[in-house]
């Protein structure tokens, strides 16, 4: 039962008052000074009292005894069972010699009102694809560039920093071993798309993994043909989620939200370099140490399909996302994963001549192109 704050009695409060005029032999004036309530208040209390007991000191209905101009309820399925049928309160209204109110009373209170509560829930359908890298999930999310804590954290919207703009969390999700990759881009347009592709590819090289598929929303910067002519340079199937229903990529939005509960909002910033700064560490900490409740309580590093010793010394390795390039200030992409192996493993020289390094500025429709 839920009371007003400032109630004057509780049941436990009325159970004493009844007790001090019952078995103290209080009067019922006493009683009611005591308890700052009226005489006939003290009455009603020792009356429900000594009729019923504990049990009769609870608030009761007010709902009458009698609604003599009750809407019938053979009359109330009708109302239903026209509105199953695609009726609107008007149409029913007029059928039924309803006033439209009673129509659409009846609606609000069956939960019929709006037409989207016609049609069933559509079932969950939860899949995991049986290899890494079958499929991996990409997104973005924008975030607001950061000039001093905000409303989140200080509850106060007077001061809000306008005109600092935005940047951009662009996430890669293997859709079997839930090991995920996060940069922050400039933007979201098509080049930086395809130069977060090349950095995942790499990302998932070092785990053993091989792209074969990625699925993304409809994004313009998705869809641009040389993003496309990209992914088909590298035999990666291009898969794209049901236009207006995120939960077709439900895996990549679930990681958002994680990475915003427990990264971007989960602490006092005082700029976007500090939020940034702090990017690393909660990546490399879901990736080989966070439970991860899809995976029976173990990290997503578990399903990477590496041995022991190889997972080992991978995870003394820093993520080469940042330590190969700062995803804001540097204008060069690895073109080639063993260029990045070449990087991080110093001791294993590829040939040379095999690689090549492209600058940001001059994706176009040569940076596709492949190199032997």
């Amino acid at each position: 039962m839920d009371y007003l704050q400032n109630a004057r009695l509780t049941v436990h409060s009325r159970e004493s008052l009844a007790r001090l005029v019952l078995e103290q032999g209080y009067t019922l004036k006493a009683a009611a000074v005591a308890f700052h309530v009226s005489d006939r208040t003290a009455a009603k209390w020792v009356r429900r009292y000594r009729q019923f007991g504990p049990a009769g000191l609870g608030d009761l209905s007010s709902k009458p005894h009698r609604s003599p101009r009750q809407t019938p309820s053979t009359l109330w399925e009708k109302v239903l069972q026209l509105r199953r049928q695609r009726r609107n309160g008007w149409q029913i209204a007029q059928e039924l010699k309803l006033s439209r109110a009673t129509v659409s009373r009846i609606l609000r209170r069956s939960g019929l009102n709006r037409p989207r509560s016609l049609d069933p829930p559509p079932p969950v359908i939860r899949y995991e694809h049986k290899r890494p890298g079958d499929l991996v999930h990409f997104d973005i999310k924008r975030l607001a560039r950061i000039r001093k804590p905000g409303h989140r954290v200080t509850g106060d919207r007077h001061g809000e920093s306008r005109g600092v703009g935005y940047e951009y969390l662009h996430v890669a999700v293997d859709d079997h071993s839930r090991i995920a990759l996060t940069a922050i881009l400039p933007d979201q347009t098509h080049h930086s798309a395809m130069r977060f592709f090349l950095m995942a590819r790499a990302h998932y090289a070092r785990f053993g993994i091989c792209i074969r598929s990625v699925l993304t929303d409809n994004g313009s910067c998705y869809k641009h043909w040389l993003f496309r002519k990209l992914l088909h340079r590298h035999h990666v199937k291009h898969r794209f989620t049901r236009p207006y229903t995120p939960r077709t990529n439900g895996k990549a939005e679930r990681f958002i939200q994680t990475a915003l509960r427990e990264w971007a909002y989960a602490r006092s910033y005082q700029n976007s370099d500090q939020r940034l700064n702090h990017l690393d560490p909660w990546l490399h900490d879901y990736n080989f140490h966070r439970p991860h409740s899809s995976l029976k309580l173990n990290p997503p590093a578990s399903r990477s399909g590496l041995i022991r010793n190889n997972l080992l010394s991978l995870h003394k390795l820093h993520l080469p996302s940042r330590s190969m390039a700062n995803c804001r200030t540097s204008s060069m992409v690895y073109f080639s994963i063993r260029e990045q192996c070449r990087h991080h493993f110093p001791a294993r020289i590829a040939p040379a001549g095999a690689f090549q390094v492209w600058p940001t500025e001059h994706l176009n429709s040569s940076m596709v192109r492949r190199f032997s």
